[in-house]
């Protein structure tokens, strides 16, 4: 498919996407990190309820941050379909949807069942990003790499639980995660760039003599 221009709606919707990716990212590595993780003791319910008790105005500002990454989410994914419908609008649509699950499910689904949600998500756009062209190749075959990773973990996760000790989740979510902050910044510093394929499409030809 050839895309013969990147009109200003993308352009903006780029932007918007930088931002909503850098803030969201923020947003839930303080919620998930600073907050939530420090009243979890694995192993222990009992510690983990007297921990909520004691901390109450923490949990409530992890809800909040969990709310508003929810609400940053659905900004993203929307700028996201604005970008790729021109290249595919099946694809980009169906990438809108599962992303649009996850965040709706954040606070109530299982951690298996969010993280089954992103691969979906996460895979569908990084192969549109190296479809595209709007940003430079070697990203785009990291992020697709990245995704294949994390559905061969998620899948090994499955078959063999005790797997973490091996890839714990740091190893399991930082390639993706890199990919999206990446991304993020390359939106806000370079915006969308011209499809090589396009700029091919349009190359004036050489009159014949």
């Amino acid at each position: 498919m050839t895309i013969d221009r990147i009109d200003n709606s993308q352009r903006t919707a780029a932007k918007v996407a930088g931002w909503s990716g850098l803030l969201t990212f923020a947003i839930v590595v303080f919620g998930n990190y600073v907050l939530l993780n420090p009243l979890v003791v694995s192993g222990n319910a009992a510690a983990t309820a007297q921990n909520i008790v004691a901390h109450q105005t923490q949990l409530r500002i992890t809800v909040v941050c969990f709310l508003t990454y929810t609400l940053g989410v659905v900004v993203l994914l929307t700028a996201l379909y604005v970008i790729f419908k021109p290249i595919n609008p099946g694809l980009a649509l169906a990438g809108a949807l599962f992303r649009f699950v996850f965040a709706l499910l954040w606070l109530l689904a299982p951690l298996n069942l969010l993280g089954a949600l992103r691969l979906l998500s996460n895979a569908n756009c990084a192969w549109l990003w190296l479809k595209s062209n709007y940003i430079p190749q070697g990203l785009a075959i990291f992020g697709v790499i990245s995704s294949v990773w994390c559905v061969l973990c998620a899948f090994v996760f499955l078959i063999f639980p005790n797997f973490n000790k091996i890839v714990n989740d740091y190893v399991f979510d930082t390639p993706m995660a890199i990919f999206e902050l990446v991304v993020s910044l390359w939106l806000l510093v370079k915006g969308l760039q011209p499809s090589r394929i396009a700029t091919a499409h349009h190359r004036p030809e050489r009159a014949l003599h």
